[in-house]
């Protein structure tokens, strides 16, 4: 079993959620190709994210193709605020959502 972490990345959570429920469950190399031609923002650094954790899987001596996206968590990161004029000489609150996601892979011989 081998982890990979993006802390920050400028994307809601809500958003990453649909691209990670997309490969959670499938090997290495088919949820490689599933994002490969998914036209979401999000799937690139989640594709570079799984192949960091596959090459610290392959650290530990585990073969890529036996590997399983077991679990991939997406959390909300810190909040950018910033401020934008309303009426009546108020001012309303824009949040900027950043996602926090970690992937976790396993061996399927291993269990």
């Amino acid at each position: 079993m081998a982890t990979a972490i993006l802390k920050s990345h400028n994307q809601p959570p809500r958003k990453m959620r649909l691209v990670t429920e997309l490969v959670k469950g499938k090997k290495v190399p088919e949820a490689l190709a599933a994002l490969q031609f998914l036209p979401k923002r999000g799937a690139e650094p989640v594709a570079k994210l799984i192949k960091s954790a596959a090459a610290n899987a392959k650290h530990k001596g585990e073969s890529i193709d036996d590997l399983t996206v077991e679990n991939i968590i997406v959390e909300s990161a810190e909040i950018l605020k910033r401020y934008m004029p309303r009426a009546f000489g108020r001012a309303s609150m824009i949040r900027h959502r950043k996602s926090r996601v970690k992937v976790i892979v396993s061996s399927t011989k291993s269990k």
